[in-house]
């Protein structure tokens, strides 16, 4: 059986009043590529559906061009709206500062986030995707990531960026509020956290890490 993945990615192109955002290109590609690498069948939703944006910092001289060509699949995405948890295996959360706007307030997200947690299937994010995470509750009522071990984008990470000021909230220290566990590598070292199905990554450096982990726990 051919697994299948939900990518949910951001609509947010904005923070502040002039500073464009999206979803940071790599923390999706480096996903995407080695998911159909893997013959996984995989969707690309995000919020509003239609052209999900990207974050103009996550492109400069370095990107690598296979990175870079990976845009255009984001170019149509499926509203979030039109999927169901019992199509897939597995739900995966790319970042990028947009997902901080848009991500915590979304009631099909949480909806959804609970669910793929209460199906015990596979919830997978990184660097800022886990914004996704402070909102959703599960049936007890309980915060979905109460006791549970994570890794974010850090507090300290957030003060590098400059754009701390900007966010509506600090992920690492809401996580830490709802009762989660953070761990936390130096500023954009490599770190993933695996919790049961729950599978986490600190920063863009980190997908590489939790794909692979994710593709090794599907078999």
């Amino acid at each position: 059986m051919t697994k299948k993945i939900l990518m949910v990615l951001t609509s947010a192109d904005q923070m502040g009043d002039d500073k464009p955002t999206g979803t940071w290109l790599s923390e999706f590609a480096d996903a995407y590529l080695e998911f159909k690498k893997q013959g996984y069948d995989v969707t690309i939703s995000s919020i509003k559906g239609g052209k999900a944006p990207v974050d103009p910092g996550s492109i400069d001289e370095n990107t690598p061009q296979e990175i870079l060509d990976a845009e255009k699949y984001l170019a149509d995405t499926v509203s979030i709206e039109e999927v169901e948890m019992g199509d897939y295996d597995v739900i995966f959360l790319p970042g990028g500062h947009g997902t901080m706007f848009d991500f915590p307030e979304n009631k099909k997200l949480q909806s959804l986030l609970r669910e793929f947690t209460e199906a015990d299937k596979y919830v997978v994010s990184v660097c800022h995707g886990p914004a996704g995470l402070v909102g959703p509750t599960l049936s007890n009522g309980e915060p979905l990531v109460k006791g549970k071990r994570v890794s974010a984008f850090t507090d300290a990470e957030e003060r590098d960026t400059t754009f701390d000021s900007l966010m509506p909230f600090l992920l690492e220290s809401k996580l830490r509020e709802l009762g989660a566990t953070v761990e936390t590598a130096p500023n954009w070292s490599e770190k993933s956290v695996v919790d049961g199905k729950l599978i986490t990554g600190q920063n863009p450096q980190s997908t590489p890490l939790v794909v692979k982990e994710l593709i090794k726990q599907l078999g």
